[in-house]
């Protein structure tokens, strides 16, 4: 009897010591992103999309909470796919409570904690949200979100300096061009990858990606809301 009272002992220890749940994961990374009221971000930009020719361009990113993003560039076209607005992911963890929350493991390779997010309401635009967790830095590695309206995007994120706000370094997205809907307004020539591709390149998806590399932040010195108009 002694004997399983000291084995169930340590095994209650292990298993208290494997880490948090995804509950508590979930938690700690929101308290991070909810540190940044606002900011304005300096960076770089970088556009690889089939049907946009753009240079780098030199940007300035604008938040404000709850969820007013800008993206600023004066020397042309400034395209963000409408579903990376969680540019901060900010939008994803404000309504957390919103979610079923399911820990699915860790991911081989990188053993990045794995964690769906389920949204309960069965209209919302978001079908689906898979985070990929830096579980002792307590960030988001990678997140993968399905919608209803503009398909899949991926996420991948970079961190530097500004870890203990959220704040990445480098942000990439990707996403499939052939969901990808443009905003009204757009008459610019272009190719949505509907277009019949050459026998060669039928096994190739038609990817976009977006690459944003920041420089610097300024962050809870307010920002007007005459900027996101």
């Amino acid at each position: 009897m002694k004997q399983l009272v000291i084995l169930l002992v340590a095994l209650a220890f292990v298993n208290a010591a494997s880490g948090q749940s995804a509950e508590e994961l979930i938690l700690a990374i929101k308290a991070k992103i909810e540190k940044a009221n606002d900011y304005e971000a300096k960076g770089k930009m970088k556009t690889n999309v089939v049907f946009i020719k753009a240079p780098v361009a030199d940007i300035k990113v604008y938040f404000k909470k709850p969820n007013k993003l800008k993206v600023k560039n004066e020397n042309g076209i400034s395209f963000i796919p409408k579903g990376s607005v969680n540019i901060n992911l900010g939008n994803i963890f404000a309504n957390t409570d919103s979610y079923d929350i399911i820990d699915v493991g860790k991911e081989a390779g990188t053993g990045f904690r794995m964690v769906k997010l389920l949204p309960r309401d069965d209209n919302a635009d978001v079908v689906l949200s898979t985070l990929y967790i830096d579980e002792k830095l307590k960030l988001v590695r990678k997140a993968k979100t399905t919608t209803r309206e503009n398909g899949t995007y991926e996420l991948e994120l970079t961190y530097g300096k500004y870890a203990d706000y959220g704040l990445a370094d480098k942000v990439v997205f990707t996403f499939n061009t052939r969901d990808y809907k443009l905003p009204k307004g757009v008459t610019f020539d272009y190719d949505d990858g509907t277009k019949k591709a050459p026998v060669a390149d039928k096994t190739k998806e038609n990817k976009g990606r977006v690459e944003i590399t920041y420089s610097s932040y300024i962050i809870n010195k307010g920002v007007p809301d005459s900027v996101f108009q």
